[in-house]
């Protein structure tokens, strides 16, 4: 666990050029805080306990304004930069080394059943304000720039750079 926890510090600091030091990331940066308080509801979430997994999400967007279902999946060395109005739902699978900006959301087109939010794959940047929508699949080294709007899948390596609102 301490070396997940030392792995996500050191992530923090390799992406974000404004953190000097693993003590500031460890208290003032709300990304990993969602992150951390993700693992315990996902925890949750899993062992069967969905009630207390959804209110102690729940609690967690209300401290760091990111809100993440306690059923998404989402690999190692992840980082959210800034955070504020990520939204992450339930089904999303979200590979490693995975960067997201603030008001990134990866939700539903609908109300079916199942599989309904984006797979992310590896290597991936979302910039500020996209949206993911739908059981779509962005390959794996694709970078998606701000405010871009995004309902079907993207190959591999791909750069979206349409700006649409």
């Amino acid at each position: 666990m301490l070396k997940r926890i030392n792995e996500d510090l050191e992530t923090a600091l390799r992406r974000d050029p404004a953190a000097r030091n693993k003590l500031e990331v460890l208290l003032a940066y709300p990304g990993l805080h969602a992150l951390w308080n993700h693992r315990i509801a996902n925890f949750l979430w899993n062992h069967g306990f969905k009630l207390l997994a959804r209110v102690f999400s729940n609690w967690s967007r209300t401290a760091t304004g990111i809100e993440i279902h306690p059923g998404a999946t989402i690999g190692r060395r992840f980082f959210i930069d800034h955070g504020m109005a990520v939204v992450i739902g339930e089904t999303a699978i979200i590979g490693d080394d995975v960067m997201l900006y603030h008001d990134v959301t990866l939700g539903s087109r609908g109300f079916a059943e199942g599989k309904r939010h984006p797979t992310i794959g590896n290597n991936v940047i979302i910039g500020a304000g996209a949206r993911v929508l739908g059981d779509i699949t962005i390959g794996e080294g694709s970078r998606i720039a701000a405010n871009h709007l995004v309902t079907e899948n993207i190959q591999a390596k791909t750069v979206e750079f349409i700006y649409q609102i």
